[in-house]
């Protein structure tokens, strides 16, 4: 994610294009690099080593949010809660309808990002799992894409290495979308039980959980591409099949005459 902030609309803006003017750039340096190789797979050469350092520096998140689940005191959580929190008194804000200018609605939101200090080790360790599964989620992409881009530049473009990648990933999505939106929501609600009292008003009566529909979506994606794919390996079999009989009735021939 790239992220900046301003008092202004324009520095934030120009950092947002500075960003993405280094981006380019490197995306250049790997045409252009490409190019003087006389390379002709510079799209899936780029590809390939973007997808390389995603998983790469996933890789070291993952490093990096297992070690603080053991090291730091506290948990950082981000999941769905009962908990709602009214905006502040001093905010200026009006109940709906009862304003004849332009004016704040008042309202409030449920408690979903916030930091558990001292928090147990347990805590801890769900709220690792929770990014884990979310950082893990992420980087399927990364994955499958460079899978189908060295597949590709091998000259196994329909090969069933990428089918069976297609449908790993269908299953990974799948069963990582669910566990990243469950976690989420039962680390959350967990952290804030361990710090309230249930006779407290903040301590949330229950879990709210929430699934998401994306994974269920993106899985049906990758399931119906690795079917396209598997169709190009039948026609492939057959071309190679019509092409071996070809040359045995040539062969034949050649013999009769």
């Amino acid at each position: 994610m790239i992220s900046f902030g301003s008092d202004e609309l324009w520095p934030s803006l120009l950092n947002i294009g500075i960003a993405l003017a280094v981006i380019a750039i490197i995306l250049g340096l790997v045409v252009w690099n490409g190019r003087r190789r006389g390379s002709r797979t510079i799209a899936l050469d780029a590809a390939l080593v973007i997808s390389g350092w995603w998983v790469l520096l996933s890789a070291v998140g993952a490093v990096v949010y297992v070690v603080k689940a053991f090291t730091v005191p506290w948990a950082e959580l981000d999941g769905q809660t009962h908990v709602f929190v009214e905006w502040p008194a001093d905010l200026p804000c009006s109940e709906f309808g009862d304003s004849a200018t332009t004016m704040l609605t008042c309202s409030g939101e449920p408690l979903t990002e916030f930091v558990v200090g001292q928090a147990s080790l347990g805590l801890r360790l769900l709220a690792a799992s929770a990014q884990l599964s979310t950082l893990a989620l992420t980087t399927m992409p990364a994955v499958i894409v460079g899978v189908i881009c060295f597949s590709t530049l091998r000259g196994r473009a329909f090969s069933t290495t990428v089918t069976r990648a297609l449908v790993g990933g269908a299953v990974a999505v799948l069963v990582l979308g669910v566990a990243s939106d469950l976690l989420s929501g039962i680390a959350a609600t967990t952290g804030l039980r361990e710090v309230f009292a249930p006779d407290s008003e903040w301590y949330p009566p229950f879990y709210q959980l929430t699934v998401t529909p994306l994974p269920f979506v993106s899985a049906l994606g990758l399931l119906a591409l690795a079917a396209v794919f598997r169709q190009g390996i039948r026609l492939e079999q057959e071309r190679a099949a019509l092409q071996q009989e070809t040359a045995r009735l040539q062969k034949d021939t050649e013999g009769l005459v």
